[in-house]
Order: C-alpha cells, then sequence, then structure tokens
C-alpha cells in the first residue's frame, strides 16, 4: 500500500486535532498551509494561527501564502509532490490547488452537507433549532461545499447546547472522520456519492455584527435559539436604555410579564433581569454590557443599576 505524501490546509482552533491526529497515526503530513501571521492586540505584536503553531511543534514546513493563485506559492506546493491535500476551516481554494494532487482534495465540513452550505453552519443550526447537525468529508470541486461525499457522521444538539460547547464535540470527533477518511483512500477503499440535490437546502452564511441584533418580537423559542447560536462568540447583542449589552447565557420563560411590551425588561436590580418576547420571557444569565467585562447577572447587578 502506497503511503500517500499529505499537505494539510487549516488556520484556526478548530483545524488542530485532525493535524495532530494525522501525525499520531504515522500519515506522512509533508507540509502545511496557514494564514499568514497577523498583529493582535495593544502592542499588535504579530500572532501565528493555532495551526502554524502544531506545525512547528512537529517541525513540518509551513506555508503562509497570501495569494493562493501566486505562481511562487504554485511552484513551492508543487514541489511538495503531495498525493492528496486535506483542507480543514481554511480558504477557497481555486481550481489549481486543489486539482493539484493525483487524489485530489477534501475538505472537512461541520454539517451535514448538503444542509449548511456556508461560513457558519455550527451557528446556523442551532439558530435554526435544529436538534441534530454533524459532519462530512467530501472532494472539493468548483461551487463551494458542493462535492462528491466521502463520509459523514451524525452528531446530537442538545437543548442547552451553544456554539461552544457543540463547537468543541464537533472539532474532536472531526478529527476521527479525517483519519477514518484519509485511511480510505490510502487503501483505495472510498466511493464517493454526489450530494442530494433533491432536498430543500439550508445555508450557513458568514455572520456580521449587525446580524447579531435580537430580536425581541419574535417567539420566545427563536430568541433563546438565536442567543445559543452566537455564544459565545461573536454573541447576539441588544440595546438597553442607549447601551449595547451582549447575551451569552439565558433560560426561557414561558409566561408573559404583564402589560409589557416585546423588548421591555422587568428587574429587581439584584438577581433578575427578564426581557420579553412575542409570547414568553427571557431570564438573562450572562452578559457583558459595552466597555466592562463579561458577567453572570448577579455579580452585574452588583455594580450596576438598570
Amino acid at each position: 500500500m502506497k503511503k500517500l505524501r499529505i499537505i494539510y490546509m487549516g488556520t484556526p482552533e478548530f483545524a488542530v486535532p485532525s493535524l495532530e491526529k494525522l501525525i499520531q497515526e504515522e500519515f506522512e503530513v509533508v507540509a502545511v498551509v496557514t494564514a499568514p501571521d497577523k498583529p493582535k492586540g495593544r502592542g499588535q505584536k504579530l500572532s501565528i494561527s493555532p495551526v502554524k503553531e502544531c506545525a512547528l511543534a512537529h517541525q513540518i514546513p509551513v506555508l503562509q501564502p497570501t495569494n493562493l493563485k501566486s505562481p511562487e506559492f504554485i511552484e513551492e506546493l508543487r514541489s511538495y509532490k503531495a498525493d492528496l491535500q486535506i483542507v480543514v476551516a481554511f480558504r477557497m481554494l481555486p481550481e489549481i490547488v486543489w486539482d493539484m494532487p493525483e487524489y485530489g482534495t477534501f475538505n472537512l465540513h461541520a454539517s451535514l452537507l448538503p444542509q449548511y452550505r456556508g461560513a457558519a453552519p455550527i451557528n446556523w443550526a442551532i439558530i435554526n433549532g435544529e436538534k441534530e447537525t454533524g459532519l462530512t468529508t467530501f472532494l472539493l470541486q468548483h461551487e463551494i461545499d458542493t462535492g462528491n461525499i466521502l463520509f459523514q457522521e451524525k452528531e446530537p444538539i442538545f437543548e442547552e447546547d451553544n456554539v461552544g460547547s457543540l463547537y468543541e464535540r464537533l472539532m474532536n470527533k472531526g478529527a476521527d472522520l479525517v483519519i477514518k477518511t484519509a485511511k480510505a483512500i490510502q487503501e483505495g477503499n472510498f466511493r464517493p456519492e454526489p450530494q442530494d440535490q433533491s432536498l430543500e437546502i439550508k445555508h450557513a452564511p458568514k455572520i456580521f455584527k449587525e446580524t447579531c441584533e435580537i430580536d425581541w418580537d419574535k417567539p420566545n423559542k427563536e430568541v433563546y435559539n438565536f442567543i445559543r447560536g452566537l455564544s459565545p462568540y461573536p454573541a447576539a447583542w441588544t440595546n438597553l436604555n442607549g447601551r449595547i449589552f451582549k447575551i451569552f447565557s439565558c433560560e426561557k420563560l414561558e409566561e408573559s410579564i404583564a402589560n409589557m411590551q416585546p423588548g421591555e425588561y422587568h428587574t429587581d436590580n439584584k438577581t433578575i433581569l427578564h426581557i420579553q418576547t412575542a409570547d414568553g420571557t427571557i431570564a438573562i444569565k450572562e452578559l457583558q454590557m459595552q466597555g466592562k467585562k463579561r458577567m453572570g447577572i448577579t455579580d452585574f447587578m452588583r455594580g450596576n443599576k438598570l
């Protein structure tokens, strides 16, 4: 059996367990491609990506192109003579890159494709109140997230999940799926299947700050899902008394507050902050006022009155 030469592409923390596992399982990772270093924080010191940190720790060569189509990068990529490329949480690749290796390029995506194609699949699955999501490995082709499926794994979404907890589980489960897929390709034991085009497809577009504002006119359940689908990052927000508050966790209360309109709130300025929705109340548990740090409701009320 031929041992595949692999180039791994990824940037954030989500991509680290898959790279670690490939190294543990003694796959031949000949190079890693990741984002260029970025200035960060007050001192604007250059910071490296989590994937670069992992690659350097294992003495794997790192490529950090600013332009994925530049002749210099293409030439350098070719010089590694990869048989397979693996992509986890990276940028869109041009065809000249994804089509380069003999076995092509496969991507790990945090949804059950064709559902939730796009940049924010974990967020949108929770926002839309799904009870199940999962992971897909698929071969890259022209249109984003549309390639033939290699393997899928399901993962339940629990009522108490937020993006943070689901992200963690999918990140670790994803590493196992990457290994399963790489082994199948190495052994020639795989059969790519086209994505089912007959389904009504839900999308997962990139999330921007303006799309994170809470609409209190919506039903309780939708507001609850919206808050947990954006927690801890980028965080749902609302305006109370002219100040912006990020909301990180909450509880659904079925009863409404008498004579109150959606978006109006009730507080005892000690432990309670309840905000009216279309058909119930949301009890705020953790929040952050603009310019302040994130706090539990009791700690917040100790130093701030509404």
